[in-house]
């Protein structure tokens, strides 16, 4: 049986989840909406001046690497 795009979105955020947490954030999968991933980042990801480097260059980039079907991530 092959993963939902869904599914495998979420294995990817849990691969990346414990490099957000050695840093004392976090990040929760909210929706999939068409090919946008709709994430909310957590504890000290809020508010974080490089959020958004991170949700770039980190979290969308190993996404869309892992699943191609994905075009974009967002923060919620």
């Amino acid at each position: 049986m092959t993963a939902t795009i869904e599914e495998r979105v979420k294995e990817v955020i849990d691969l990346i989840r414990p490099n957000l947490r050695m840093d004392g954030g976090d990040i929760e999968f909210v929706a999939l909406e068409g090919t946008t991933v709709k994430v909310r980042l957590r504890g000290a990801c809020c508010g974080c001046p490089a959020s958004q480097v991170t949700l770039k260059q980190g979290v969308e980039r190993v996404v869309r690497e892992k699943v191609p079907e994905v075009e974009k991530v967002v923060s919620v």
